[in-house]
């Protein structure tokens, strides 16, 4: 028999997904987590506010582009 080449003897663990909580290996059940606990802290940190997306303010105080122009040409 030959032996498997090294792209496909390690493209199966290049494909396991870590855990983004504890960096365990994935579970398709609980996928992208390890386990329900996981994906449990991982939601209790979205509600608690841990996670936060950044945003940038516009100096239009609230009012769409389309309102604006409209106002302006009265």
């Amino acid at each position: 028999m030959s032996e498997p080449s090294p792209e496909k003897s390690g493209s199966k663990q290049s494909r396991e997904a870590a855990c983004p909580i504890c960096k365990k290996v994935s579970v398709a059940q609980f996928r992208p987590f390890c386990s329900k606990r996981c994906a449990d802290l991982d939601l209790g940190r979205w509600l608690n506010g841990a996670y936060a997306i950044a945003a940038v303010e516009d100096d239009n105080d609230g009012e769409d582009d389309s309102t604006s122009e409209l106002s302006h040409q009265s």
